[in-house]
């Protein structure tokens, strides 16, 4: 598979995932997808790395070994207990279980953050990458919900076996695929993107957000709404290599 000068490439494991619908989260039950989401993986991304100056694109995942779900019951905490004093409710989330996967991915400037263009030096920003990816990332990662821990390492994007090597073409159907944030496109909106997911021997070859047809508008946050503003020396910082 082809990889940009700027890419990285990292396994993450842990022993349960959760990528849920985020139509469906609110729910009292939550059930994990098969695979992992764009988003998801961009959100690890980010933990491993992020600046303001930069975008991270996730081009593929590899699923590493089989997939397995798990269901526990929760008890999740209401925000307002009932008058019979229960201050919690019993639900049954589903994870995957053991999983573990390799992620490419590559950065490009953020266009919409035209004061951040002094920062915008490929060669620095990919270097400290490469190693928050050797050190395990910056922040704590998790793979789709807070309680599913995980752990990054550095690997070559397709180095060792998969349970799904020469398995075919798996076809997941209509999937979440990830957020359209203000930030990132310039619109006063957030948007939600939909697309056709499969697998082929394991590996998924992620559509761009640009290239994504199916979207709609999640919420707009009308002309009175501003972006945040980063000024070197007061809330942003040039780092140096």
């Amino acid at each position: 598979m082809d990889t940009k000068r700027n890419s990285i490439q990292f396994k993450v494991y842990g022993r349960y995932a959760l990528f849920s619908d985020p139509i469906t989260r609110p729910g009292g039950e939550k059930f994990s997808y098969q695979v992992p989401t764009y988003q998801a993986l961009k959100g690890i991304v980010e933990s491993i790395y992020w600046k303001p100056t930069l975008i991270w694109k996730i081009d593929a995942v590899r699923v590493m070994k089989r997939i397995q779900t798990e269901s526990k019951g929760i008890r999740p905490i209401k925000i307002h207990p009932t008058k019979a004093g229960a201050i919690n409710d019993l639900a049954y989330y589903t994870y995957l279980r053991d999983v573990e996967y390799q992620v490419l991915a590559h950065f490009e400037w953020n266009e919409n953050r035209p004061e951040l263009s002094k920062d915008r030096d490929e060669n620095k920003h990919h270097n400290i990458a490469k190693r928050c990816v050797n050190q395990g990332g910056r922040r704590d990662i998790f793979l789709g919900t807070r309680e599913c821990q995980a752990y990054v390492e550095p690997c070559e994007f397709g180095e060792g076996e998969s349970f799904y090597d020469k398995y075919g073409t798996l076809d997941f159907g209509m999937m979440f695929h990830g957020f359209d944030y203000p930030d990132e496109t310039g619109r006063k909106e957030l948007g939600v993107r939909l697309w056709q997911q499969s697998m082929k021997d394991g590996i998924i070859e992620f559509d761009m957000p640009e290239d994504i047809k199916h979207r709609r508008i999640a919420r707009a946050f009308g002309d009175k709404y501003e972006f945040k503003e980063f000024k070197e020396g007061v809330n942003f910082k040039i780092e140096l290599v």
